[in-house]
């Protein structure tokens, strides 16, 4: 079982990613050919030599960029408590002044500023913990870089890893204040010992620095699921859901398979009562700006975050409810279990809770609920938390159930 030993994560229940680097000014299309896969990966899939690549930092000049505002809105509005940035992904740009690569965001593009810089004062701004993605392992520009789908055997990896890996991850450790977590990812051939010798690293700069899943070898702190897959039952330990808004990470002009924001409340409730994280994703154009739609998502979102926060921050994995709520979703803390309303309903109608109930109340005003606890004439126990008129029409809202036990009591389906 993963366990992080920082209560922070296991609390935050919401975070922010952002993947934002070169590979969004070609938004998906490089020389009239549109890439069927993840537009930050569009090097690889569509073979573009790193001699013609490269030439994309000599126009990068996102001057609609704002950090501020984007860390702003994540904390204020989207509800989110914590952001990853992309420092560096597998096409080997760095989006921060490092010293050992001049290949970066200061040195190599017309727009000459540390973005790393800016999210880190804008994190300390709003109060809001910085997380950074690094690619251990491959570097599609660097010539002894893993790269995927492709003949790796005559690479030096152990040169990429002394004269960049290592070097930029102390850089990034050192020079950018606290991090909170450093998320690696797709270690590919990585063995045991090299995996180790990253994470002794990071300890050694910053102890209380988190080590996501992908750093390989099942060595992590945390267990990272595959994109956008969420663990079917209840899973033990620190986890964490990395997930997209549309089908992509990188900007693509041409994804609008958008999530709707009902989807994603009833995504991260799934994620939240089987124990983990949401860490749910931005890609900013080439300018800079956060495409509108992913805001209008995020905002509708968050409002429902904050407003039921109670029911959402701090809540723990729950056992297995018996029944298939189509109208609802559970979270619970001790002594209290969230019922969390997606569909107009008259009323709460637990079957097979056997719990003690001292009061109920709708969490985003605290508004006390009538309610009953008794037995159906089967035998089985029932609570049952009626509605007032107005919220009958409604969806989107929690109720809170107070318990005297400490756990919620799920019978078993008798028949």
């Amino acid at each position: 079982m993963k366990d992080t030993k920082q209560q922070w994560f296991k609390d935050a229940k919401f975070g922010l990613f952002i993947h934002w680097g070169l590979y969004s000014l070609l938004a998906g299309e490089y020389k009239g050919k549109k890439t069927e896969h993840i537009a930050e990966w569009i090097m690889n899939y569509l073979d573009i030599p790193v001699e013609e690549y490269r030439k994309l930092a000599d126009s990068f000049n996102p001057d609609s960029f704002d950090a501020d505002e984007i860390v702003r809105r994540a904390k204020e509005e989207w509800g989110m408590k914590y952001i990853v940035f992309t420092t560096k992904h597998h096409e080997g740009f760095a989006m921060w002044d490092s010293k050992c690569s001049s290949y970066n965001v200061v040195k190599a593009t017309p727009y000459g500023k540390d973005v790393l810089r800016q999210f880190r004062n804008a994190c300390d701004k709003y109060g809001m913990r910085l997380c950074l993605y690094y690619s251990q392992a491959q570097d599609w520009d660097d010539p002894d870089g893993y790269i995927y789908g492709k003949d790796n055997s005559k690479k030096n990896f152990g040169r990429y890893l002394e004269d960049k890996c290592i070097p930029q991850i102390k850089e990034l450790l050192t020079e950018y204040g606290e991090i909170s977590v450093i998320w690696f990812d797709t270690p590919m051939d990585m063995t045991k010992e090299e995996s180790q010798r990253l994470i002794d690293l990071v300890k050694s700069l910053q102890p209380n620095c988190i080590i996501s899943g992908r750093i390989g070898n099942e060595l992590g702190e945390y267990l990272s699921t595959g994109d956008n897959f969420i663990p079917r039952l209840p899973f033990d330990g620190d986890w964490e859901v990395p997930a997209t808004l549309n089908d992509t990470w990188g900007y693509n002009k041409d994804d609008n398979n958008w999530k709707q924001p009902d989807d994603i409340i009833r995504l991260l409730l799934k994620i939240v009562s089987r124990g983990g994280n949401y860490l749910l994703n931005i890609g900013p154009d080439g300018q800079g700006r956060v495409p509108a739609v992913s805001c209008d998502i995020l905002g509708k979102v968050g409002e429902y975050v904050t407003a039921n926060a109670e029911s959402i921050y701090g809540t723990k994995r729950m056992e297995i409810y018996p029944y298939d709520l189509e109208w609802a979703q559970l979270t619970s803390k001790d002594y209290k279990l969230f019922v969390h309303v997606l569909q107009p309903r008259v009323r709460v109608e637990l079957l097979n809770v056997g719990n003690k109930v001292k009061r109920a109340y709708l969490v985003r005003d605290g508004r006390e609920l009538e309610f009953c606890t008794r037995k159906i004439c089967e035998g089985d126990s029932i609570i049952e938390v009626e509605f007032p008129e107005e919220l009958r029409t409604q969806k989107n809202f929690a109720v809170c159930i107070e318990l005297e036990e400490k756990d919620p009591i799920f019978e078993p389906i008798r028949g």
